[in-house]
């Protein structure tokens, strides 16, 4: 009984903090809405897979690096991917012959979810992201994600100047000026942890509790 009250405690604390940053949630809507993510699982996490992951990322990223650069907005972005998708698929698999490894690799289009990420310089809020998912065999090892759109897998110089010509300038200023955020990241990311636990737990035999209501 006193661990329900605590657990009941704790939930309306974090939903009245919520509802008091609406207006940032806001932002964070925006910016899932405009960015396009590369994201590549590997097989496992044995070492020799982890090589893999970051060699078929090298050779995406050499052979259609480019693939984004001149697209303007997130939908064109998009359909540049969905049309791009057998090239990629073939860059990928392109590396794993080279390497004699007899794994089966795939490229998708398909939302998945992040938890708060930082690349350099830019920060981006947990939530669902369109991604480009590259998943090499079974897919259960650690992951490898960028952002295609706007484009920052390119030198750290670049990213403002990309961010800003992708994004509101509000929205540009969360991401690219995360510490006045901070705070409002981690309870952003303690929301989306806790509404993808209340959407799966029906379909989980014994599921824990979201991880951050017990650090």
């Amino acid at each position: 009984m006193e661990k329900r009250l605590h657990l009941s405690l704790i939930l309306g604390l974090l939903l009245s903090a919520l509802l008091a940053l609406t207006g940032f949630d806001v932002h964070c809507d925006a910016i899932r809405t405009h960015v396009l993510r590369l994201h590549i699982l590997a097989n496992s996490d044995s070492a020799e897979d982890q090589a893999t992951k970051l060699a078929v990322r090298d050779r995406i990223l050499s052979e259609c690096g480019d693939l984004f650069t001149e697209v303007n907005g997130f939908d064109a972005a998009v359909a540049q991917a969905r049309v791009n998708l057998p090239a990629l698929e073939a860059a990928a698999r392109k590396e794993l012959d080279a390497r004699g490894i007899d794994q089966p690799v795939s490229v998708a289009l398909a939302p998945v979810s992040f938890e708060t990420r930082t690349y350099d310089d830019v920060t981006l809020p947990a939530g669902e992201y369109t991604a480009l998912q590259v998943t090499i065999g079974e897919g259960k090892g650690h992951n490898w994600w960028c952002v295609c759109y706007p484009n920052l897998c390119i030198p750290a110089a670049s990213q403002t100047k990309e961010v800003t010509r992708a994004l509101e300038d509000k929205d540009a200023d969360v991401v690219t000026h995360s510490g006045r955020y901070e705070i409002r990241f981690r309870i952003v990311e303690w929301y989306q942890q806790l509404r993808e636990w209340f959407t799966h737990r029906k379909s989980r035999q014994g599921c824990a509790l979201p991880a951050f209501l017990w650090e």
